[in-house]
């Protein structure tokens, strides 16, 4: 019952409150009100919308945001044109207002606390996206605040990223429990996302990263206990060819994230030998499909030959952002 093609969410015309704000910080997806709290993994509802909401505009009534029509916007340290395009358009096609807010105009922590940034956007606007370095950001804007909050990125997670994967992997595979995704790279917060949401719906995940740049214990038991209970798999191991046997998708991501700048020669020494390139991919299953979340450095932790090729799906991947974004806005907004 994970994806339910062609049978629309019961989402009432009237009693969404308009969404959206500012992100400078991410982390789960989370609400202020304890009967709508939501942990970033818990994805099944948004997958399942993403297929009822119809890959175009103009949406029916029952699925658009309304009716109070106040602002919606997204800022952040971390700045992703990608996302930011996804974000703001879905906002518009659901009928809202986005409205984007930098980093350095918040100062949050810093210029302004959480707390007073949280009770004040909460009298503007209807809900917060927030990219940042710490997970303690998105959680005190959702505790704080009375507005949905929802992560658009921080150290720890990318669950809205996760979210795009899914559903490409399921529009291209048809399935998603049973399948087994590969992801080459470092143990970062899309490692940390993929494994937890791949091992809570079905789907096997192996990890293949350099022994120091392994994710965190406290990830990795998480997905182990998702594993146990949906009868998935999580592997973490140093070996490309043991994480790709058998993978119906491979997965990277760039091998310096945001803020690891000074780490860039370093970590491009240490990566060296988990780049995607051709001969890897051809480690995993011949219709694999080839996934990152870009933006890729292209010749560094993949080739061009990959990126370009006929098993790369990284641009579907792309437009699934937005398809993804505005199931998650759907839900929100729903009955209370």
């Amino acid at each position: 019952d994970l994806i339910c093609p062609g049978k629309r969410a019961e989402i009432p015309a009237e009693g969404f409150p308009l969404f959206f704000c500012f992100g400078e910080g991410g982390g789960a997806i989370a609400r202020r009100r304890p009967s709508r709290d939501w942990l970033w993994a818990a994805g099944r509802g948004v997958l399942r919308k993403s297929f009822v909401l119809p890959k175009g505009i103009p949406l029916p009534v029952a699925d658009r945001l309304g009716p109070r029509r106040r602002g919606a916007a997204q800022a952040g340290k971390l700045p992703d044109a990608g996302f930011q395009a996804a974000l703001e358009v879905g906002v518009q096609q659901l009928g809202g207002h986005a409205l984007y807010i930098s980093g350095p105009e918040i100062g949050l922590g810093t210029r302004e606390s959480v707390y007073d940034v949280a009770n004040v956007l909460s009298r503007f606007v209807d809900g917060i996206m927030i990219r940042t370095f710490h997970q303690s950001d998105v959680e005190g804007l959702a505790k704080y605040g009375q507005i949905p909050v929802i992560n658009g990125l921080t150290d720890d997670y990318h669950p809205c990223q996760v979210l795009a994967d899914l559903l490409t992997l399921y529009e291209h595979k048809g399935a998603l429990a049973g399948k087994k995704l590969a992801f080459v790279g470092d143990g970062n917060n899309m490692a940390n996302s993929l494994m937890i949401i791949c091992s809570k719906l079905g789907v096997d995940v192996a990890i293949a990263t350099p022994a120091a740049y392994a994710p965190q214990e406290t990830y990795v038991s998480w997905a182990k206990e998702n594993a146990k209970a949906a009868g998935s798999t999580v592997t973490i191991t140093t070996d490309i060819a043991e994480a790709l046997r058998g993978a119906d998708a491979v997965y990277t991501d760039v091998w310096a994230s945001m803020g690891m700048e000074a780490e860039t020669e370093k970590r491009a020494r240490d990566f060296a030998d988990y780049q995607v390139n051709s001969a890897v991919l051809k480690l995993a299953k011949p219709d694999a499909i080839f996934l990152h979340c870009l933006p890729a450095h292209r010749g560094s932790e993949v080739t061009d030959e990959v990126m370009d090729g006929p098993q790369s799906v990284v641009f579907d991947e792309a437009e699934n952002r937005l398809h993804a974004q505005k199931a998650v806005l759907a839900l929100l907004m729903g009955a209370r």
